[in-house]
C-alpha cells in the first residue's frame, strides 16, 4: 500500500511538472506570435548611413545646449539618458520656463516606432530632431541661428566635414538632424528578461510574470502593444470603450486630429512602446498618472472595457517590469568651446510659432 501511495504521488508530481512545462511551452509559442526580441544593433536608416563619425557628432549635438536659443536646453534635457530617455515631468519645461503641452516620450528604442511624437507628425527621427529646436516652448531657436552657432566653432566644422565627406557645405540644419538621428538610432535597450524569455530561456520570467504575460495577451493588451517595440507601431483612440477623465485626457488636445484634420482622428494617439515602461513615468500624453499599476487599470477600462481585479493588475504590472532592458552606456562628450563669433544666449525672447 505504501509503495502504491508513493507511486501515485510520484506520478502526480511528474504529471503536474509536465503540465506546467507544456503550459510554459504554449505561452512561449503564443508570445512569439505577438512579440520579437529587441536586436542589439540599430537598423539601417533610409538615406542616412550610420558611420562612427556621424554617430559621434550626433552624440555631441544631442548633449549641446547651444542648439537652443538660451544655450540652456539640449535634447538630453527632456530625453535624459540617465533617466531612461525621459525627464520625469508631466510635461517638459522649455524656453523661459514654459511648459510643453505633452509628456516627453522616451528616445530609447524610438528608431523602431512607426512615427515620432504622440501624434505621429514626424515620419522618422531625422524629422523629429528638427521640431524641438524650433518649437517656441522648447528650444525656441531657428535653423539659421543653429547653423551660425556651429559654423562659429572650428571643431564642429571639422567634425561635420568628417561625418559628411564630399559635401561642399556640410554644416546644414538637415545634417544636424541626420547626425542626431544616427546617434539616437543606437540608443537601444536589448537583453531584457522578456527578450531572454522570447529567445527560449523559460526561467527568465517567474510564475507571476508569466501569468501577467498570459493576461496581457488574453485580455487584448498585446493587440496594440505588440511587435518588436511592444507598441509604437500603430495609432489608436484613447478611450475606445470609456473615455478617461478630463485630467488624464485633456479635451483641448485632440491628438492626431491636429495633423490630419480628420474627424475620426480626434483623441487618436500613437500607441507608445512599453519597453522600459517601469522607468518612464509619468504615463500617457498628459503625464498625469505616476503609478504603473494605475496606468494598467486605466487602460483596461478605457481601451478594453474590462475591470481588472487587483491581483490581475499586479500580475500584468509584474510582467511589464520585465521589459526593462540594458540601458545605453554613454560617455558624456566634452563639447568644443564657443568663439567670439558664436551668437550669444537669448534669454528674454520667445520665438513665435511651431
Amino acid at each position: 500500500m505504501k509503495k502504491l501511495k508513493v507511486g501515485v504521488v510520484l506520478f502526480l508530481f511528474f504529471f503536474g511538472a509536465l503540465s506546467l512545462a507544456w503550459a510554459g511551452e504554449d505561452l512561449l509559442k503564443e508570445a512569439r506570435e505577438y512579440f520579437k526580441p529587441l536586436p542589439d544593433k540599430p537598423p539601417a536608416l533610409k538615406d542616412n548611413p550610420l558611420t562612427p563619425a556621424k554617430i559621434e557628432l550626433g552624440k555631441m549635438l544631442y548633449f549641446d545646449p547651444r542648439l537652443s536659443a538660451s544655450h540652456l536646453i539640449s535634447c538630453n534635457t527632456c530625453h535624459n539618458l540617465s533617466l531612461a530617455g525621459v525627464d520625469i515631468q508631466e510635461t517638459s519645461t522649455g524656453h523661459m520656463w514654459q511648459r510643453g503641452p505633452r509628456n516627453a516620450p522616451t528616445v530609447l528604442n524610438a528608431v523602431f516606432n512607426t512615427a515620432q511624437f504622440w501624434d505621429g507628425r514626424a515620419k522618422d527621427l531625422e524629422e523629429q530632431a528638427k521640431g524641438p529646436v524650433q518649437a517656441s516652448v522648447e528650444m525656441s531657436n531657428t535653423p539659421e541661428r543653429v547653423v551660425a552657432t556651429l559654423k562659429s566653432i572650428p571643431e564642429y566644422v571639422a567634425l561635420f566635414k568628417k561625418a559628411f565627406p564630399g559635401e561642399k557645405d556640410p554644416v546644414t540644419f538637415d545634417n544636424v538632424a541626420k547626425a542626431i538621428e544616427a546617434f539616437e538610432a543606437t540608443l537601444l535597450t536589448p537583453d531584457s528578461r522578456f527578450d531572454r524569455f522570447l529567445k527560449g530561456d523559460r526561467q527568465a520570467l517567474n510564475a507571476e510574470e508569466k501569468e501577467g504575460l498570459r493576461l496581457f495577451i488574453e485580455k487584448g493588451c498585446a493587440n496594440c502593444h505588440g511587435g518588436l517595440n511592444v507598441g509604437g507601431n500603430m495609432y489608436a483612440p484613447f478611450g475606445v470603450v470609456e473615455k478617461p477623465g478630463a485630467e488624464i485626457l485633456p479635451p483641448g488636445d485632440k491628438g492626431r486630429f491636429a495633423v490630419t484634420k480628420t474627424a475620426s482622428d480626434e483623441y487618436v494617439f500613437k500607441v507608445p512602446s512599453l519597453r522600459n515602461i517601469a522607468l518612464t513615468y509619468p504615463y500617457f500624453h498628459s503625464g498625469k498618472v505616476w503609478r504603473l499599476e494605475d496606468a494598467v487599470a486605466i487602460m483596461s477600462s478605457a481601451q478594453l472595457g474590462a475591470e481588472l481585479k487587483p491581483a490581475e493588475v499586479k500580475k500584468i504590472t509584474a510582467f511589464l517590469r520585465t521589459l526593462t532592458g540594458q540601458q545605453p552606456q554613454i560617455t558624456i562628450p566634452i563639447l568644443p568651446p564657443s568663439t567670439d563669433k558664436t551668437p550669444k544666449p537669448v534669454l528674454g525672447e520667445v520665438k513665435k510659432g511651431h
